[in-house]
């Protein structure tokens, strides 16, 4: 079930009905073909994404560029359910916002491009061995960063770095035209608000005294970059601490870095939030941005519900989870806050073992858009890295968690957890010895261009995640993991 935001009925449940778009995928399709038929490089480069980082290239792509006189382009645009945006430095920009698709920019030269995301263009350009340092387009440290990687016949491979904007413009519009002192500065900012967020205390005496420190960075970066550079800032250093505490996500960045692409293929990040912090937590995010999307209840048997919300600038998604009862899915359970309750759900529990996402866990999980085959294989070959049982396994959708880091417990929540009668002195006593199931990474393959998410299949794989079904008796994990 997906509802709107309105928080009274289920009056809004199609304006976040998801579904497939074969006729934008087709066209994309058809269109990367096209590009790869004319550019070697570009080709060698999209073998070596799936062989050695087990994506796709398609995946990686932030926009399209062709020239306005390609054969019944607007017709084809227009049947493909793209619609004109214009956007800084492409006025004729073409998205469909129906799917999770690249833009489409027409211009009146012969010449097309398809422009590919990475997190640094000067590491891309290390990676691909390219020494083009002095042709990239935009400040060190800007919000755009533009670099033309590969040529071919009439076809050009760029990578593009954003950080808050979806502007065509890089403040410099060529590598001769000099930076301003103003954009110098800009700079330097973004980078020691970087420091400060990377680096942020997330362990305090209150979870309250926690937020009080989130809101004051985040307000002093809002205030010094915008809203938008500041979010992306706040979630790559969000990121870094995920990964700090996950191998199979440490392993897969390497793999992806040594391309040169970093995360840039990310596709949403997941919080779990005890119920009295749920409000806090979603006021941050809507500070940074954050709209509200659809909601989830994943069944009574399961006993949560999450809120998705999504940046449209930045292109960050959350999935934020909360134990709830279905008669509260209803309400503006977002805004208004959710009481406490004696009784620990999934998420709930994991919170109280390990603390908030948002404070002294770190995300419960980042997902990232991959060949799905390919990286499940490749994690398990090079690696041993295995995959819990996929829930999801849509054509559409495909969707499976690697096996969970277990992370140590602190004393003081064990024994907070038995003196509120929480778990049982048994569950107290495998807490001490092994730890909780803590983080994963997900590995998603999206197709079609569907935005959405199954509902039933996350319910079953929380299922599997709750620290109370972990057994160690035989030092087995204690979920169906697959190669």
């Amino acid at each position: 079930m997906s509802i709107g935001t309105n928080g009274t009925a289920p009056t809004a449940i199609a304006e976040w009905n998801w579904e497939p778009q074969p006729k934008g995928q087709a066209l994309i399709n058809d269109l990367v073909a096209e590009f790869i038929s004319r550019c070697p490089a570009a080709a060698e480069l999209k073998t070596r994404m799936t062989k050695d980082s087990g994506t796709r290239f398609v995946d990686w792509i932030d926009h399209i560029t062709l020239s306005r006189t390609t054969e019944d382009i607007a017709d084809r645009l227009a049947d493909a359910g793209f619609e004109r945006r214009p956007h800084p430095g492409a006025p004729d920009c073409y998205v469909n916002e129906k799917g999770i698709f690249p833009a489409i920019v027409l211009w009146d030269l012969p010449i097309m491009r398809i422009a590919i995301k990475v997190m640094s263009v000067a590491d891309f350009l290390f990676a691909q061995h390219i020494p083009a340092a002095d042709h990239i387009h935009g400040t060190p440290g800007s919000q755009l960063r533009m670099v033309c990687a590969f040529h071919g016949n009439n076809a050009e491979l760029w990578g593009v770095e954003r950080h808050g904007t979806r502007s065509f413009q890089p403040s410099s519009a060529s590598p001769s035209s000099p930076s301003t002192p103003l954009e110098f500065a800009k700079s330097i900012s973004a980078a020691h608000h970087l420091e400060l967020l990377r680096s942020r205390r997330r362990d305090f005496a209150t979870d309250a005294q926690g937020f009080a420190e989130i809101n004051r960075l985040v307000d002093r970066a809002i205030a010094d970059l915008g809203r938008d550079w500041a979010c992306d800032l706040f979630f790559e250093s969000e990121r870094n601490y995920w990964q700090s505490r996950n191998h199979a996500g440490q392993f897969q960045y390497a793999r992806q870095q040594a391309l040169g692409l970093g995360w840039a293929n990310h596709d949403h990040h997941t919080y779990r939030s005890s119920r009295h912090c749920y409000k806090d937590m979603i006021a941050v995010l809507e500070k940074l941005g954050f709209h509200c999307r659809e909601r989830f209840y994943a069944g009574a048997e399961a006993g949560w519900g999450a809120q998705v919300l999504e940046q449209s600038v930045t292109g960050i998604t959350i999935f934020a989870d909360v134990d709830m009862s279905p008669e509260e899915l209803l309400g503006d359970f977002a805004h208004e806050g959710l009481p406490p309750r004696d009784q620990l759900g999934t998420i709930g529990l994991w919170c109280a073992l390990h603390g908030e996402a948002i404070l002294q866990a770190g995300m419960h999980h980042l997902e990232c858009q991959f060949d799905w085959y390919a990286l499940r294989d490749q994690m398990h070959d090079i690696a041993d890295i295995r995959t819990m049982d996929p829930f999801t396994t849509f054509p559409y959708l495909r969707q499976a968690f690697t096996q969970g880091e277990h992370w140590r417990v602190a004393e003081k929540r064990i024994e907070m957890l038995l003196a509120r009668h929480q778990i049982t002195p048994a569950q107290a006593e495998d807490f001490r010895r092994h730890g909780a199931l803590g983080s994963h990474l997900e590995n998603l393959e999206r197709n079609d261009g569907f935005k959405g998410f199954n509902q039933h299949g996350v319910s079953q794989i929380i299922a599997k995640t709750d620290p109370r079904r972990q057994t160690h008796g035989d030092g087995s994990p204690s979920v169906a993991l697959s190669r």
